[in-house]
């Protein structure tokens, strides 16, 4: 198959992590397949790195489908339709095989063109709920792809979903075969802390004060890596030292995938991608969903994982330094619950899922060509 014979493929998305890492997976996937690739992403979307920094790409205009006030929607509405305009046009130029939505308004509006030009069209959902910018387009779609096997929201009558898992980024799939790391009561305890996009402050603050109630073996046994909002890391990092807890504080770590491969517990906000990165790798997790997330989609992400025992949700309002102090100081003492979380969660996750999302979307062309680059893979 020439270059010029190739499908394109566009893929839509933007926004944070969990709508990106997706899509840079499948991006890496498809190329190998010899596919051609576009981005349509919004203004935000001018940095990426990985496969998705290496694909032509172009921005447009799209606002958010849930404006705070009056003037607030009517701006997002303005944008979304002049965002749908431009995606309209740059569709007809482009004339894709098949577009790729990853959810979050930047997707939208060339989601909307796509579906109103009649192209054929893949959602993938990351979370345990489906979000509001893909319900909006739910019934408009021919398939819609989940990362869990339940999600919720989804209209019963549709019969077009498709479990194909969370892709994740290609230096988290290159750790799902390590061991978990074995633990006894000398080892070294490495306990990496993820505040997600945000940082989410609650963790720096619960965190050091819980670490302190535990006894004087088990601190000295820790070895802490904590990614926190930059105004935090100098108060959290000074409250590890007087503590005696060796402990790496950042904004910003480049090397989580080796950091997520080397620890005992994981403790974070259960965003999308935290949670695909930790099942995938095989991983267990403290899970403190964030509380004012549309549609409680991360308590549903955590809630997920709790049911198949790969880790412990704890809500906000619970998640005290002495709540966690007791939780640690029991996990800790117990290896063997560690090491069963740790395969329970790696059965939840599909290393695969990026293979899947792939042969899902190459499943829609037209004629046989789908079909030789889904065979080509397998």
């Amino acid at each position: 198959m020439t270059t010029f014979d190739a499908p394109l493929i566009v893929l839509a998305a933007g926004g944070t992590g969990g709508h990106v890492f997706p899509a840079d997976s499948l991006a890496s996937e498809l190329s190998s397949r010899g596919c051609r690739l576009a981005l349509v992403t919004d203004r935000r979307g001018d940095a990426y790195g990985g496969s998705l920094g290496e694909i032509e790409t172009h921005r447009i205009l799209a606002g958010g489908i849930a404006g705070k006030g009056p003037i607030a929607k009517i701006r997002s509405l303005i944008e979304l339709g002049i965002g749908t305009l431009q995606a309209r046009s740059l569709l007809k130029r482009l004339r894709p095989a098949a577009v790729v939505g990853f959810g979050g308004y930047a997707s939208v509006p060339t989601m909307v063109a796509a579906t109103l030009a009649k192209f054929p069209t893949v959602l993938h959902e990351q979370n345990a709920v489906l979000g509001r910018a893909n319900r909006l387009l739910a019934s408009r779609v021919a398939r819609i792809a989940t990362s869990f096997k339940s999600t919720k929201s989804i209209p019963e009558a549709l019969d077009k979903v498709v479990h194909t898992g969370m892709p994740v980024r290609p230096t988290i799939l290159a750790m799902h075969d390590t061991k978990y790391p074995d633990l006894n009561s000398t080892r070294e305890i490495n306990l990496l802390i993820m505040g997600g996009s945000q940082g989410a402050r609650v963790l720096s603050d619960v965190l050091p004060e819980a670490l302190g109630q535990l006894s004087d073996d088990l601190r000295r046994r820790l070895r802490v890596t904590q990614q926190c909002r930059t105004e935090d890391v100098e108060r959290t990092r000074a409250v590890y030292e007087i503590m005696g807890v060796s402990a790496d504080v950042d904004s910003f770590f480049d090397d989580i995938p080796e950091r997520l491969a080397a620890t005992h517990l994981l403790i974070g906000r259960s965003g999308a991608s935290t949670v695909a990165e930790a099942i995938t790798v095989g991983r267990p997790s403290i899970l403190v969903p964030y509380p004012h997330a549309i549609d409680d989609h991360q308590s549903e992400n955590a809630h997920a994982v709790d049911e198949v025992g790969g880790g412990w949700l704890i809500p906000e309002n619970a998640f005290t330094p002495e709540t966690l102090a007791a939780r640690l100081g029991e996990l800790f003492s117990m290896p063997a619950a560690l090491e069963k979380a740790a395969s329970c969660a790696k059965t939840a996750g599909r290393a695969d899922a990026a293979h899947q999302l792939a042969d899902t979307v190459l499943g829609l062309l037209p004629g046989n060509g789908g079909n030789e680059m889904r065979s080509q893979a397998a």
